[in-house]
């Protein structure tokens, strides 16, 4: 099996040495090179043709993402952001993906330690690896096409709707919301994304859609017409309280290298009996939530895959196929319509 070749852009020396003595320890990548700035980076993705390029934001000489833009306007190749973002740095990281990038990722700090900031880069790294840009996000998306309306609901809605993501997640979640009505099914979302980001992510869906959208926070009632996005580096439950359905935050170790995962989330609605509920598992690499739809159908829960043509990436999908997870395969322009018409109407049969 041949290595992911991985150039290391940043202006830090120290970054620079670290990041490339923890990701040779994974057999499958291989850190090819090294760049201190936009300038070095360029000529260096042309001599060395790498799979993967991480790239710092703050730089001298050009910003990484003014080089981001112009890189996947004439050299397209997946570009994984990685820096020291700061909280007010969410919407810095939005832009990011929304210019090309196939994901963002902080460097080790507060909240994160080395390990596990060494963990999930190499997950990312490796989905990056599969990404083509015949699949790439805004293309996956239908960002090309005419701008999706909000679709009408059939009945008040009846199940509460769960959604998982990860690589190629922001766009595909915000091509679903935005057919949501404003007086939508009441839904859980897990974007793999890490703390700040998703912050930002959910203040971008809210200004972008009719419904209501927030990052979840402990305690928050779950109701209709109301959308709520695990916060970053840490798990989001649904529990029942008082007899009422709230979403629990907390902290724990990593599942599938994700935290937030969507593992914990649907298996956690799996402990919620007489809880109607429509799953969909979308993009992202490996089996992060798989068993969680599995056991949800067990249950009684109406299960959705995203299909290979519209994911950027197969693996948590396809994962969840394999096991028979999913009621239905759908490709992401029909997955709105199939999440509201069975969080409408429950006894809908799969097609």
């Amino acid at each position: 099996m041949e290595k992911i070749k991985v150039l290391l852009v940043d202006d830090s020396a120290v970054a620079r040495e670290v990041l490339t003595a923890e990701l040779s320890r994974d057999p499958q990548i291989e850190v090819i090179g090294t760049a201190m700035d936009a300038y070095t980076a360029r000529d260096k993705i042309f001599r060395m043709a790498p799979d993967v390029v991480l790239l710092d934001v703050e730089m001298p000489r050009m910003d990484g993402l003014t080089f981001l833009r112009k890189l996947m306007h004439y050299h397209p190749v997946s570009v994984i952001i990685v820096s020291s973002f700061a909280p007010p740095g969410g919407n810095l990281a939005l832009d990011a993906v929304a210019a090309g990038a196939v994901d963002v990722m902080c460097k080790p700090g507060p909240g994160l330690a080395l390990c596990e900031m060494t963990e999930m880069l190499v997950a990312k790294i490796k989905a990056a690896a599969e990404v083509t840009f015949e699949r790439s996000p805004a293309v996956a998306s239908g960002r090309d096409a005419a701008v999706a309306r909000p679709l009408k609901l059939s009945s008040p809605p009846r199940r509460l709707v769960a959604i998982g993501a990860s690589t190629g997640g922001t766009q595909a979640i915000e091509t679903i919301l935005q057919q949501f009505p404003k007086n939508g099914p009441a839904t859980l979302i897990v974007q793999h994304m890490p703390a700040y980001f998703t912050a930002s992510f959910a203040q971008r869906l809210h200004r972008s859609c009719l419904m209501d959208v927030k990052e979840a926070a402990d305690g928050d009632i779950v109701r209709p017409g109301l959308a709520l996005v695990a916060p970053g580096n840490v798990h989001m439950l649904l529990h029942q309280h008082a007899g009422q359905l709230q979403v629990h935050i907390k902290d724990g170790p990593m599942v599938h290298h994700q935290r937030p995962s969507i593992e914990v989330l649907f298996q956690s609605m799996v402990k919620c009996p007489g809880v109607q509920i429509v799953a969909a598992l979308l993009t992202g690499m490996g089996s992060d939530g798989a068993r969680g739809l599995l056991a949800l159908r067990e249950q009684g829960a109406y299960t959705i895959a995203q299909d290979q043509t519209t994911s950027v990436v197969f693996g948590m999908p396809a994962a969840a196929i394999r096991i028979g997870a999913a009621c239905e395969v759908v490709p992401l322009p029909r997955m709105a319509e199939s999440l509201l018409a069975h969080a409408c109407n429950p006894t809908l049969a799969a097609k």
